[in-house]
């Protein structure tokens, strides 16, 4: 069966998934923000124990991945997500409704059933991300690096459309009623459930190499460095010494993870997640703390949707370039282009921001606007890097490493905000942000050079000269000897 009849299915069940994860994922903030004013630490508590269990147990989802059949899989992800999500609307109408009557410690069991309700929708969401993008979509396209990239952009387009989209029209309906926005947002999910599973099920029978269990015993015609030892070895040798049978999993997917071809690009990838420098929250709070000029919500609501037009530019930019140019040298492109930006933003803030503030914050937004198209872009080429590299049998395991170091960095992004937490020492966050793009890049540019050799190409005349040069230093070293 030909991708492009899949293809309608997977996007109409990605979007119905993407629209749903991100509006809660925005949603939830602003429930609790809702029931616990005056403070953030329900919020911090709930959002840090969330990403712990993301850490911490993505090695393991990834291994399930790896061995479970392809539409059961989907099947528990979807259920796990809506049953997450309906649960945790049902608590915050009750924490709505009767937080005041209700005693102090069964206030905080809700808070904490909420916890694990948040956990158990942010693993089945992993699972069911890892599953789609890094595993189906490779299947789908039957080894065509054509339609594999047609297939990842219109995946980003939809992801970023629903992250621009779906949170606005929570933010929206909680201004006009919070419970209403809960309510909206529960029955959203319930109703999607049967429609989303029905077409991801349509796609799985549409394409028949879908319906192949992958056996992580098979290790046949792989490359030597991507041959692990068993589970059953891996187990004998790590239990005795650093892990115990619950952390095998871990140390094994880790190992997995470092010796694959593509763990440079994936962990270039990873540690760009270690930054503040997007319409997120540290950097929405240190926009409207700004004595000058003055910026309202209004006005980073337009900003925003600004660069996510400019991220949403990246996926039909990026396949043009990787269609040119390859997606190797296109990712050292784009991330150049990361860093070119990212420089000037973070450089003006270091200035005398008081003697020219309007130009200072212009200068500092239209950076990081421009960035994010840069950011993006590499993006969509080292995730074709990636699927491209990584053997079926550790697609989930790979993939769910990726995510636990992607949810470690943004995480440390958070740390930064903690320790400079003023409005004015928001240079130093934004500094360690750009440190870590140089990292990345310094990371990526050693993939590059292993892979091709060089990193740049030189022009014909230089490449010429120095290659006429090489010739007659070598001829003179003969003479001398």
């Amino acid at each position: 069966m030909d991708s492009k009849v899949s293809a309608p299915s997977l996007y109409v069940s990605h979007f119905l998934s993407m629209w749903n994860a991100r509006g809660f994922e925005f949603g939830a903030i602003l429930f609790l923000a809702t029931i616990y004013p005056g403070t953030l630490l329900p919020m911090s508590i709930y959002a840090l124990v969330r990403a712990t269990a993301a850490i911490a147990l993505s090695p393991s989802i990834g291994n399930f991945i790896d061995s479970s059949e392809r539409l059961s899989l989907i099947r528990v992800s979807i259920l796990g997500q809506r049953l997450g999500v309906a649960a945790s609307c049902a608590t915050f109408v009750l924490l709505f409704q009767h937080k005041d009557a209700l005693p102090s410690h069964v206030v905080v069991l809700l808070l904490v059933f909420l916890v694990v309700l948040a956990c158990l929708e942010k693993l089945c969401s992993i699972m069911n991300t890892v599953a789609v993008e890094r595993d189906w979509v490779v299947v789908i396209a039957r080894e065509d690096d054509s339609a594999l990239q047609v297939l990842n952009s219109q995946m980003r387009r939809i992801d970023l459309f629903c992250k621009l989209v779906s949170p606005l029209a929570i933010a929206l309906l909680h201004g006009w009623s919070p419970p209403i926005a809960v309510w909206s947002t529960l029955f959203t999910n319930v109703l999607s459930v049967g429609v989303e599973y029905l077409l991801i099920a349509r796609v799985f029978h549409q394409v028949p190499e879908l319906a192949e269990r992958r056996r992580l015993s098979q290790l046949d015609n792989q490359d030597p460095r991507d041959v692990e030892l068993c589970p059953d070895q891996t187990q004998s040798l790590l239990q005795p010494i650093f892990f115990s049978r619950y952390l095998a999993p871990i140390g094994e997917s880790l190992r997995i993870y470092v010796r694959q071809t593509a763990f440079l690009p994936s962990l270039a990838l990873s540690i760009l997640y270690l930054t503040v420098l997007s319409f997120s929250g540290q950097m929405t709070t240190f926009l409207l703390a700004t004595p000058k000029p003055k910026i309202t919500s209004t006005m980073v609501g337009i900003l925003r949707t600004v660069s996510t037009i400019s991220e949403i530019s990246s996926t039909w930019l990026a396949p043009r370039m990787m269609s040119k140019i390859g997606p190797v040298r296109a990712g050292i492109w784009f991330l150049s282009w990361q860093i070119l930006w990212l420089t000037s933003a973070v450089g003006v803030l270091w200035t005398e921001t008081s003697k020219y503030p309007y130009s200072v914050m212009s200068i500092f937004i239209i950076g990081v606007i421009l960035s994010r198209l840069g950011l993006w872009s590499f993006d969509l080429c080292a995730q074709l890097l990636i699927q491209e590299s990584i053997s079926p049998p550790h697609r989930g395991s790979f993939s769910s490493v990726e995510m636990s170091l992607q949810n470690f960095f943004e995480l440390c992004a958070f740390a930064t905000t903690i320790v400079f937490s003023k409005p004015d020492q928001f240079r130093y966050p934004c500094l360690f942000s750009l440190v870590a793009v140089y990292c990345s890049a310094a990371l990526y540019a050693k993939f590059v050079r292993d892979r091709r050799g060089h990193l740049l190409h030189l022009p014909s005349c230089l490449k010429s000269a120095h290659d006429r040069n090489g010739h007659e230093y070598q001829s003179l070293s003969m003479e001398l000897e």
